[in-house]
């Protein structure tokens, strides 16, 4: 019954609100155009930025113009829409499509038969033009607003690779992939979430390459999202994700062209969110979020290398806090006698266990570490690193934490650092202060059982159907090549396999680089 009440208490909202819209903008456009001036400015009411300009076409016709300031091309307007049509001429043009189409010249014009139709125009920074004694309004293609000029991805830096990132445009953003793509084959699929802010989302995926049935659920699970308002693709991201209650992030937010277009020759589907730099590539797995777009730009065993070294740190950044204090407070048998009665004896005037003392550091380096990301950049890096050393420092005079502490803490730090994407990175984060109280509490035991409680999650994780741990679980041998090592460009010639049917070679075989046979000689 419970469930069955939420269901037609939700069916009922739904209804209200899709009601209350419908009053807004509801009915198709009138002949008369004081009808139509009335029912347009009862929609902008208190709205003093849409202006609604009256003028005559060839001095006859009365005609209306609206737009909203500041998202439209005035000087466009006067050009090429006012003056051409108020310019008097004794030809008269019965036929209104025919007239805007030889007299205003502008490329998109649209015909608009209802309010709502109007209304979305008028939204977007598009101008519509409504005539007297027609039932038809036509919209013109002349929108214009500030934004972003296209510089790097600031939350993704590399050494060598592309500068270029997205911006806040979603149409600068498309831009950037047809450039990077010059292929028909690349689709865009656009729709509008957003009750009130009608935010434009795109879906971009490699016909023929990505599987269609992964391509109608990401259709399917943004097509139920109903809300108020997106501004920003993390919104959309807790919507679509298979599991919202696990710390990992199931999908892959990225601002760099480069790395999408990658994501999309290999089979997946990106959604570009107007309003915010970041899109969002679904399907991926963990090895993704280890991954750095300049491991593929440098030569294979630099790429290999420094992939494996991200993979030590990784498993430092989660547990070293946590092995120091097992060992500390449980395992002292483990430890060299000499280092043993070193670290004892910075022991002996600290008040705190040492489970209490990994607490207070490790919380005291985000504190530090969040201070120093809010802050402006001049000073926030200033405070950040110096402030670590400074209240390290004192902490260690102070006889409130020993030394070791804060050399173990800073290494943990250093090593997070290693991880290339936020979010996964602040994922470990989160999971080592529950694996710091599992050792102070049960020492090695507690880490074993926490490190098996990680991984069986991982090992249910899905991201749109995909195993999050794929392709070590389940094992598919032909996809690991990119995982463990970064094999040289001349052997991946294969795609990775994600869901259902699968474009499987992306370039031939046998390219392996050496000298021509003439050469030899």
């Amino acid at each position: 019954m419970t469930r069955i009440w939420r269901k037609l208490k939700s069916n009922k909202a739904k209804k209200t609100l899709a009601a209350e819209n419908a009053i807004q903008v509801e009915g198709s456009l009138y002949e008369s155009l004081d009808e139509n001036l009335n029912k347009l400015q009862s929609i902008y009411d208190e709205c003093s930025d849409v202006i609604f300009r009256h003028f005559f076409i060839s001095g006859k016709e009365k005609a209306l113009l609206i737009y909203i300031e500041g998202m439209t091309n005035i000087e466009e307007i006067d050009n090429n829409v006012l003056s051409p049509l108020m310019q008097e001429s004794e030809v008269l043009i019965n036929d209104v499509k025919t007239m805007m189409e030889k007299k205003v010249p502008v490329s998109n014009i649209k015909e608009m038969k209802t309010f709502f139709d109007c209304v979305q125009e008028i939204s977007v920074g598009n101008p519509v033009i409504i005539i007297n004694g027609e039932k038809t309004g036509f919209s013109l293609g002349l929108s214009k607003w500030e934004k972003r000029s296209v510089e790097e991805a600031s939350a993704e830096p590399v050494v060598r690779g592309p500068r270029e990132g997205f911006v806040e445009t979603i149409l600068v953003n498309t831009s950037m992939l047809r450039k990077k793509i010059k292929s028909p084959v690349l689709k865009m699929h656009s729709m509008q979430i957003g009750r009130y802010t009608k935010t434009k989302v795109v879906i971009a995926f490699m016909e023929g390459i990505a599987d269609k049935t992964l391509i109608e659920e990401v259709k399917n699970r943004l097509n139920r999202i109903e809300i108020d308002g997106v501004w920003e693709s993390g919104m959309i991201e807790e919507f679509i994700e298979d599991n919202p209650y696990s710390p990992f992030p199931q999908v892959l937010a990225t601002e760099r062209p480069d790395v999408v277009t990658s994501n999309l020759l290999e089979g997946r589907v990106a959604i570009l969110v107007d309003g915010t730099p970041f899109s969002i590539v679904v399907p991926t797995t963990i090895y993704s979020l280890l991954q750095s777009s300049e491991d593929y730009y440098a030569r294979f065993l630099i790429g290999t290398a420094i992939r494996w070294l991200r993979y030590v740190f990784l498993v430092i950044s989660l547990l070293l806090p946590s092995l120091y204090v097992a060992v500390i407070t449980y395992h002292h048998e483990m430890v060299p006698t000499t280092l043993l009665i070193s670290m004892a004896a910075s022991h002996e005037q600290i008040p705190f266990p040492a489970l209490v003392e990994a607490l207070i550091m490790e919380i005291t380096f985000e504190a530090l570490r969040e201070a120093g990301v809010r802050l402006p950049k001049q000073v926030g890096a200033a405070v950040s690193i110096v402030g670590a050393l400074v209240i390290g420092d004192a902490a260690v005079s102070a006889g409130i934490v020993s030394a070791p502490m804060v050399m173990v803490v800073a290494i943990t730090g250093i090593a997070s650092f290693t991880i290339p994407r936020y979010s996964a990175a602040i994922a470990i984060r989160m999971l080592r202060f529950p694996m710091i109280l599992l050792s102070g509490t049960l020492g090695l035991l507690g880490i074993m059982l926490g490190v098996i409680t990680i991984v069986i999650h991982l090992c249910t994780l899905r991201s749109f159907g995909v195993p999050y741990l794929s392709p070590m679980a389940p094992t598919k041998l032909r996809d690991m090549k990119d995982v463990l090592i970064r094999a040289p460009w001349w052997k991946l010639n294969t795609r990775p396999h994600l869901t259902g049917e699968y474009n499987k070679y992306r370039q031939s075989s046998g390219q392996k680089p050496g000298p021509t046979k003439g050469d030899e000689k």
